[in-house]
């Protein structure tokens, strides 16, 4: 799946051509320079490796790497396969490789909850709806089943834990608009991560 890689901007909301209210986001997606090519004799694959968004300082490795294609060193690395055009080393692909109305998957890191409980992270209802076994603590587990047999919790049990920071592709997100001027991408619904957060957006 060819692809680029942006940064969320933000969300907000347009209006469609029947006066519907659609929630969007705006994600800041390329220019991206290809920084190396990968082909079938000499890595076995075929692939494209984009750079994006320049770095202000970088190893001595990362430059030399960077000075092949004729760019500076990028804070994000991503290969992309499955690009129907023939791209060299140094090419720009711009947010023109997309277009409205297509539709798309989005891959990011959803933001970091920390050491959450079970209410919040697997939305257990609490003494409200007092199950598991719960008396006087309002947001406790309550029983995880084990007694002589299992004589241990089994794996997968939901319990509270690290919450967020995951890699997470939303997939089929339509193109609302294409913004060639100023790189954006508008696309319907939400994306993983925070503002400022690398995205990276395939076919």
């Amino acid at each position: 799946m060819s692809g680029l890689i942006g940064k969320k901007i933000g969300m907000t909301s347009i209006f469609d051509e029947n006066g519907k209210n659609i929630p969007c986001t705006v994600i800041e997606l390329g220019p991206c320079v290809v920084t190396q090519v990968r082909t079938e004799e000499v890595d076995g694959y075929v692939a494209l490796q984009l750079g994006f968004d320049d770095k202000k300082t970088a190893t001595k490795a990362a430059e030399g790497h960077a000075k092949k294609a004729g760019t500076v060193s990028k804070r994000k690395v991503v290969e992309f396969q499955g690009f129907d055009e023939e791209y060299k080393l140094g090419d720009t692909i711009t947010v023109d490789h997309f277009a409205e109305g297509e539709f798309v998957d989005v891959s990011g890191t959803s933001k970091g909850k920390g050491f959450q409980g079970v209410v919040k992270r697997h939305g257990f209802a609490g003494v409200g709806q007092a199950t598991h076994g719960q008396h006087n603590r309002l947001r406790a587990p309550g029983s995880i089943g084990a007694a002589s047999y299992p004589a241990r919790v089994f794996k997968g049990m939901r319990m509270a834990g690290q919450m967020g920071n995951e890699k997470i592709k939303v997939q089929n997100l339509k193109v609302l608009k294409v913004v060639s001027e100023k790189n954006l991408l508008v696309v319907k619904g939400c994306v993983p991560g925070h503002k400022n957060a690398y995205v990276t957006i395939q076919k």
